[in-house]
């Protein structure tokens, strides 16, 4: 006779069956994650060696940038020298073409003064300068010539007298008034072919000048008087300054 009852062992071993399965099956998912944590994880010894190198790496280009900043500075300063040294010769050549031009004039002037073709001629303001000193001075240079007699001296004074307009009015200042002192000398000369004589004049403010006369007065002979525009007194010099 067959018994229907269920049999407790065999329902047992099922369950322990499923158990050991469970177990066997989280083990296995447990290394699983750790192989693959293990491949896949970098090692300690490879984060050192990768930090090293980037450390190496940064100080090779900071090394590169440090020499690519000296060079840098290097050619500015090469350019800068460039620059100076080339202004510097600029500067050079101009001042020695100045001298050139003037040496000429020299040349051309003492040619005509006393060359076997120059013109024969008296005592003569050949140019009279006007250089301002502050605002109412002013510094006079002119060059006397004469080549009539050869191997004469000529000896005697120079006054200067100026012409112009003060408040809208006309207005001469005579030798005396130009060096603020009453029966003022006038500034000596003695040469025999040229010689430059120079001194000092004062103008009164508001006095606009626009013709100086020189005038010559020998020891024997008479005087000799000529005249010259502002402009052409003060030809080399700024227009502002000038028109003072």
């Amino acid at each position: 006779m067959t018994s229907d009852a269920p049999d407790p062992s065999g329902s047992a071993r099922v369950r322990r069956a499923w158990r050991l399965a469970a177990g066997v099956l989280v083990l296995a998912l447990g290394f699983g994650a750790w192989g693959a944590w293990r491949a896949l994880a970098p090692a300690p010894g490879d984060v050192r060696d990768r930090l090293e190198q980037s450390e190496r790496l940064a100080r090779r280009q900071q090394a590169q940038i440090e020499q690519l900043r000296q060079q840098v500075a290097t050619l500015g300063r090469s350019d800068q020298i460039s620059r100076e040294a080339n202004r510097d010769l600029q500067s050079s050549l101009a001042e020695r073409e100045e001298e050139i031009a003037a040496l000429r004039a020299d040349v051309a002037f003492y040619e005509r003064l006393v060359g076997s073709t120059a013109q024969r001629r008296g005592l003569n303001v050949h140019a009279l300068k006007m250089q301002p000193q502050n605002e109412t001075a002013w510094h006079f240079a002119a060059t006397l010539t004469q080549n009539l007699n050869r191997g004469a001296v000529s000896v005697g004074q120079l006054t200067l007298q100026i012409e112009g307009t003060r408040g809208g009015r006309l207005r001469t200042l005579s030798w005396s008034d130009l060096r603020q002192q009453a029966n003022a000398p006038g500034v000596p000369y003695s040469f025999k072919y040229f010689q430059q004589v120079e001194g000092d004049v004062y103008l009164p403010a508001g006095f606009v000048p626009a013709r100086v006369t020189a005038r010559l007065v020998p020891r024997r002979g008479a005087a000799v008087e000529q005249s010259f525009t502002w402009a052409e007194a003060t030809r080399d010099v700024a227009p502002a300054t000038a028109a003072r």
